[in-house]
């Protein structure tokens, strides 16, 4: 196992807990963290499939499904930031 594939492992499990955790307290500062580690779990799959020529349909079918669990998420959160703001 690579050292790369760890550490997108890592950050991915780690945006996933943080953003959960942002839905029951929301921040502005926190959906901003949100967003750098999901731009980091996607920059790493990307490395990681364009490095090791590994199954881009694999790949982008687990990405999908992880984007879409952070983009649902991610608009909760802005969802009762404004509600917070209102």
């Amino acid at each position: 196992m690579s050292i790369m594939l760890l550490v997108h492992i890592v950050v991915a499990l780690a945006s996933l807990v943080f953003t959960l955790f942002t839905c029951l307290s929301p921040s502005v500062r926190k959906l901003t963290v949100s967003y750098g580690l999901t731009a980091a779990t996607l920059s790493s799959g990307t490395y990681i499939v364009l490095s090791t020529h590994a199954s881009l349909t694999q790949a982008c079918t687990t990405g999908l499904v992880y984007l879409g669990v952070m983009t649902a998420a991610v608009m909760a959160v802005r969802y009762r930031l404004a509600r917070q703001i209102n």
